[in-house]
C-alpha cells in the first residue's frame, strides 16, 4: 500500500504580521522568525527617520531655524548617509550579521544624543552621524532578506520588511500627537531612540549570518596572495564596477532620480500642513498613522506583483503615479490632501521595494552589500540635491509647494530607467548574477 502524499504545508501567520498586510506565503518558519527580528530593528531605524519630518516645525522653533533655511539644513543631514558607502563594503568582508548589529547600536546612541543638542549645528552633526549607521543598517537588513528568502517569495519578503519597518514612522507620528504635553517636547521623542539597545540580545540570537555569505567565506578559505588593508576594504567596490558597470550605473541612476524627487515631497509634508493649512499636530498624526497604514501596503503589493509579473512593470507604474499624487497634494484642493498623501506614500513604498530588489538581486554575494551601498549613497546624493534645490528656490521667492511639485517629476524619469534593467523576479540569485548566465558588463 502506497503511503499517502504529504499534505501541503500551510504557513502560519505570526502575530506580528497584521492582517491588513495580506496573507503569508509558504515560507519556512525559521525564515519568518528571522524576518520578524530584522523588521523590529528596521522599525526603530524608521522611527528616527520619520521623526525629523514630523517634528521639524517644533525643532526649528526651538533651535531658531528659519523656514527658508530648511532645505540647506536638511540637505546636510541627508549627506550624513554618504559615509555609509565606506562602511557597507565591510559587510562583504566581515559578514552581514556583525555589521548589522554594530549599526543598530550606533544609530540608537545617535538618536538619543540628538535629544540633548542645543544649536542647529549640534543637531545637524548628531543627525548626520546617526544617518550614517541608519543607512548602513537598513541596507544590510535588505541584503539579509534577499539572501535568505526563497526566490519565488523574495519580493514578498523585501516588501514585508519594508512595510513592517515603515510602521516605525507611524509610532513616531502617534507620539508626535502629544509633543506639546510631553516633558521636553520633541527632545523626549528622540530620547526614546535608546530603546533598541535593550533589544540587542534578541537581535544577536535572531539574526544569523546568511548561508550565502558563509558559503562564500568557505570558498575563499584557501590562502592567496596577501592584500593590504585598503585593497581588502575597497576590493568589493572595484570588483562591482569592473564586472557590472552597466547594472551599477543604472541602479545608481534610478536611486539618484528617485531620491531627488521623492525626499523633498515627504520632508515638508508636516510643515506644509501645519503652517500652510493650519492643521494641528494631532490631525497630522492621525493622517500619518491611519493613512500611512494604507500607504505602506504598497510594499507588499509591489513585492507580490514583482514576484508574479516582474519588477520592471511594477516599478514603472509606481514611479509614474508618484508625481501625479505629489502634485495633487501640494497644489490641489484641500479635500485632496489626505487621499493624495496616501497615494504617494503607496507609490513610494512600492517603488522602494522594487529599487531594493534590483540593488540586491542583480549582483553576486561577494559584492551585494557594496551594491546596496552604492544605491543608498546615490539616493542620498539625490535627496540632498533635491532639498538644496528647494532651499535655493524658496530663497528666490518660489513657493515651497511649487518647488516640491516640480521636483517630484524626476521620479517618473527613474521609472523609465527601470525598463533598462534585467528582470529579476522569481529567479535564483546565482542565475541573475552569474557572469556565465549574463554577459559581462550587464
Amino acid at each position: 500500500m502506497e503511503a499517502a502524499p504529504p499534505l501541503p504545508r500551510i504557513a502560519r501567520r505570526p502575530w506580528w504580521i497584521p492582517h491588513f498586510l495580506g496573507g503569508v506565503p509558504d515560507v519556512p518558519p525559521d525564515k519568518l522568525r528571522m524576518l520578524g527580528v530584522v523588521a523590529l530593528a528596521l522599525f526603530f531605524e524608521q522611527y528616527d527617520f520619520g521623526m525629523l519630518g514630523s517634528a521639524l516645525p517644533r525643532i526649528a522653533t526651538d533651535l531658531g531655524i528659519d523656514r527658508a533655511d530648511y532645505g540647506g539644513y536638511l540637505s546636510l543631514i541627508r549627506l550624513g548617509s554618504l559615509p555609509a558607502f565606506a562602511i557597507l563594503p565591510l559587510a562583504d568582508r566581515i559578514g552581514r550579521r556583525r555589521l548589522f548589529l554594530f549599526c543598530m547600536v550606533a544609530l540608537s546612541i545617535g538618536t538619543a544624543l540628538t535629544a540633548f543638542t542645543q544649536t542647529p549645528a549640534q543637531f545637524v552633526a548628531a543627525q548626520m552621524a546617526t544617518r550614517t549607521f541608519m543607512t548602513a543598517g537598513m541596507s544590510i537588513a535588505f541584503v539579509i532578506i534577499t539572501e535568505e528568502f526563497p526566490a519565488e517569495h523574495r519580493g514578498w519578503g523585501l516588501g514585508m520588511l519594508g512595510a513592517l519597518g515603515a510602521s516605525g514612522i507611524g509610532l513616531g507620528a502617534a507620539l508626535f500627537a502629544a509633543v506639546d504635553v510631553l516633558p521636553y517636547g520633541w527632545r523626549a521623542l528622540y530620547a526614546l531612540g535608546i530603546v533598541p539597545i535593550f533589544f540587542l540580545p534578541m537581535f544577536r540570537r535572531g539574526v544569523p549570518e546568511t548561508r550565502r555569505f558563509r558559503e562564500q567565506v568557505a570558498a575563499l578559505a584557501e590562502p592567496g596572495p596577501p592584500r593590504g588593508v585598503l585593497a581588502t576594504w575597497l576590493g568589493p567596490v572595484v570588483d562591482l564596477l569592473r564586472a557590472y558597470p552597466r547594472r551599477a550605473f543604472l541602479v545608481a541612476g534610478v536611486a539618484l532620480l528617485s531620491g531627488l524627487g521623492s525626499v523633498a515631497v515627504f520632508q515638508f509634508t508636516s510643515d506644509f500642513l501645519l503652517r500652510d493649512h493650519g492643521w494641528e499636530p494631532w490631525q497630522f498624526s492621525a493622517m500619518l498613522v491611519l493613512g500611512g497604514g494604507l500607504g505602506i501596503v504598497g510594499n507588499i503589493v509591489a513585492g507580490r506583483l514583482g514576484d508574479r509579473i516582474g519588477r520592471r512593470a511594477v516599478g514603472l507604474a509606481a514611479m509614474l503615479a508618484f508625481p501625479c499624487a505629489a502634485t495633487l497634494f501640494y497644489l490641489g484642493p484641500s479635500w485632496a490632501l489626505s487621499p493624495a498623501w496616501i497615494v504617494f506614500v503607496f507609490c513610494v513604498s512600492a517603488s522602494g521595494t522594487i529599487q531594493r530588489a534590483f540593488a540586491t538581486e542583480l549582483f553576486p554575494t561577494r559584492e551585494r552589500g557594496t551594491a546596496m551601498g552604492l544605491a543608498e549613497v546615490t539616493a542620498t546624493l539625490g535627496a540632498a540635491l533635491g532639498l538644496a534645490l528647494v532651499g535655493i528656490a524658496t530663497h528666490a521667492g518660489l513657493e515651497l509647494a511649487h518647488a516640491t511639485s516640480v521636483l517630484s517629476w524626476t521620479v517618473a524619469l527613474a521609472g523609465l530607467s527601470v525598463l533598462l534593467l534585467p528582470e529579476t523576479g522569481g529567479r535564483e540569485l546565482e542565475a541573475i548574477s552569474d557572469p556565465g548566465a549574463a554577459p559581462r558588463g550587464h
